[in-house]
């Protein structure tokens, strides 16, 4: 619809979703067992971190062969490796990249993420993964949390607990990423912008838990909360445009597809092997 030229041009979607997406994170936090939470983060530590640390090698290796502008290569890396539009928002400001550079790696990854949405449970079938194995690989391999939770709910529930879980496990590592960047690319008056919303989740697994009291609440909550996430993924959707598209670019989008299909493939033969 948004091609046609449909799209409304006084209603700020990618504010509207990026809010309501928070909301829905949160809100599923309420239907998370803190047990579970702490197994799951515990048994994909090693996974996050590796994944996130070769992400970032080959990103850097691969955009000098490439010859992608250096900041722009960076945030597209720094979206695959940890969660998608949320890390190049915060590593942007952090490493001095301009609104183009910001832009790219943004759509870049973008793109990316929305197949990934489709792409992912077709995948989990076709390898028999159990929903314990295709939430950890959801939250390891595509790039927004969005998609992560909306493919992990279109494959089951445990998979969907499993996967928010793990994914904002790895979305913690935006703190020391971003304050390591800023160091690395030295830029004047560079800033870093906590993701609030991680810790929110964390407060509701924790209320939920300790207060089971309103349980009944909290499953409403948790319910609603998934019926927000289908409007979240209804307006990302919405605005994957042809012109989002061309504005990627060839040599980012490449690079974002080589990263990709890297992180992907590995973390999968990992997780089919060992969990």
């Amino acid at each position: 619809m948004a091609n046609l030229g449909y799209s409304p041009k006084n209603l700020q979607l990618a504010k509207i979703t990026k809010r309501l997406l928070s909301f829905s994170i949160v809100g599923l936090g309420f239907g998370i067992s803190i047990e579970q939470a702490i197994e799951y983060s515990q048994k994909g530590f090693g996974l996050i971190v590796g994944s996130i640390a070769l992400t970032l090698s080959l990103g850097y290796l691969l955009g000098k062969y490439l010859r992608v502008e250096r900041k722009t290569g960076y945030l597209i890396s720094s979206g695959t490796a940890i969660c998608g539009g949320s890390a190049i928002a915060a590593v942007s400001p952090a490493i001095g990249a301009n609104s183009k550079q910001t832009s790219l790696a943004l759509a870049t990854v973008f793109i990316l993420n929305a197949c990934g949405l489709f792409i992912f449970p077709l995948i989990g079938h076709l390898f028999s993964l159990s929903q314990v194995q295709f939430g950890y690989w959801a939250a390891i391999a595509i790039h927004d949390t969005s998609s992560v939770v909306g493919a992990a709910a279109a494959y089951g529930d445990k998979a969907l607990s499993v996967a928010t879980t793990v994914k904002l496990a790895r979305a913690l590592w935006i703190i020391p990423v971003a304050l390591v960047s800023a160091l690395v690319f030295k830029e004047k008056d560079s800033k870093f912008k906590l993701p609030y919303f991680i810790l929110f989740y964390v407060l509701a697994i924790v209320i939920s838990n300790y207060l089971p009291y309103f349980s009944s609440l909290y499953n409403g909550i948790f319910d609603a909360s998934k019926q927000v996430l289908k409007v979240c993924l209804f307006f990302i959707g919405y605005e994957l445009t042809a012109s989002s598209l061309r504005s990627a670019g060839i040599k980012p989008l490449l690079l974002g597809v080589l990263l990709w299909m890297f992180i992907a493939s590995l973390s999968l033969l990992v997780i089919y092997c060992f969990y």
